[in-house]
Parts: C-alpha cells; structure tokens; sequence
C-alpha cells in the first residue's frame, strides 16, 4: 500500500489556481485532501474538477482565528488528522512604497503572514505528536532578502516574514516535520496574470514536491523549483 493513502493535506486558497494545482497533484499521490476556501461554494465547484471522493470541501478564512479554529474542530471532530498543511492563500497588493497606506499594509501581513500562522498554530502541534508532517509555504522570490524585497512593498514585506516563519517554525517542531517555503515563480493565475511565463502545473511542481518529502527531505529551506535558493 502506498504510505500516502493514510495521509490528509489541507490546501488553503484552493479554489483556483496553484492551491487547486496542488490539490490535484495530491489527489493524484494518493492523499486525502482538505480542499479550504473562503466561499465554500466557490471551494464545491472546484472540488468537482477534481473527481475524486477523496476532496473534502472545508470553510475556511485564514484572516480569521475563529474560522481556523473552527475548520481544525471539524476536523478533529470527523477524526480528520491534518499530516500535510500548504499554506498558498495569498493577495498581492502591487502599491509603490509612497502610494502604500497602512491598511493595504496590513491587509497583505494578515492574509500572507498571519494566515500562515494561524494554520501552523492550528495543525503543527498534532503533526509534532504524530512524528510525521509536511508544512509548504507558498512564498515569493519578491521576499528574499538576497532578491527584490522593494517591490511590490507590501508584498515583499509580508512575504519575507513568511520566510521568517518558516524558519521560526521549523526550528519549534521535531525534525519529522518539515516545514520549507517555496517560490512558485510568476505563474499564469488570477494573481500572476495572463502574460505570466509559467504555467500553473510549473507552479505547483516543488509545491506539491515539498509536501511529499520522504523523510530523509530537508527542512527549514526555501526552494524554486526543487532547488534551494538564497532567503
């Protein structure tokens, strides 16, 4: 038996685009997948691309504590154990420093960071006690501190704290759970954009790579298409 038929992910944001890439893919590798939105009716239709009675549509609002609460409840509730988490729900202001006001700010830091940390909050401890678990932060080459941080302002900000908690996460839980950040490279999605260059199934490769790590795999990294590269 393939050791991924005992295993759940959660994809936040996966309703569209990479998260519903990565969905599939993890479908695919024999996963059971919590497949999380904002509108559950949205996350319903999507889950009907998928074909498979082994997507569960969950409400879910990272911006909102209780609402994650509530998800990682019904969960539990279900005996649904969380062993992959993706956190891919993302927006992506595109203001100029000057232009930036302190609520688009904001906004960016509790969607892009702080979803991520109610999540990790929410789902890590179980995986700490399991010894198994897979944490892949959707992130941004625009948030290494090495690469483009300026710009956008707001986006390289929060995604360069996401980073940050990537690292801060990965060094609180056991090394059976690995937990790495990802750029998924500027992807043909609602956010990247018609003219982007790379294709969602480009975008969700070393997404869904991550989050099937053998045990041997890193953690505490930040990749671009299944290579390391600089934070």
């Amino acid at each position: 038996m393939n050791r991924e038929q005992d295993r759940t992910a959660l994809v936040t944001g996966a309703n569209r685009g990479i998260g519903l890439e990565t969905a599939r893919r993890l479908v695919v590798a024999g996963l059971d997948v919590v497949l999380a939105a904002r509108d559950p009716a949205r996350g319903r239709d999507a889950a009907r691309t998928l074909g498979s009675p082994r997507v569960r549509v969950e409400e879910l609002d990272v911006t909102d504590a209780m609402s994650v609460t509530a998800c990682a409840e019904r969960l539990a509730d279900d005996g649904v154990a969380v062993d992959v988490l993706v956190n891919n729900a993302g927006i992506y202001p595109t203001d100029g420093f000057f232009s930036l006001d302190e609520d688009t700010l904001l906004r960016a830091l509790d969607v892009n960071l702080m979803g991520a940390f109610r999540t990790c909050r929410a789902f890590c401890p179980g995986m700490a006690r399991r010894g198994y678990g897979r944490v892949v932060n959707v992130s941004s080459g625009l948030g290494a501190l090495t690469g483009n941080v300026p710009s956008p302002a707001a986006y390289g900000v929060s995604k360069a704290a996401l980073n940050a908690l990537t690292l801060v996460v990965s060094a609180a839980v056991p090394q059976a759970v690995k937990v790495n950040a990802v750029c998924p490279g500027w992807v043909r999605t609602d956010m990247g954009g018609r003219g982007a260059p790379t294709s969602v199934e480009q975008g969700a490769d070393t997404v869904a790579w991550l989050a099937l790590l053998p045990d041997s795999g890193p953690t505490g990294g930040f990749f671009r298409d299944r290579k390391r590269i600089d934070w």
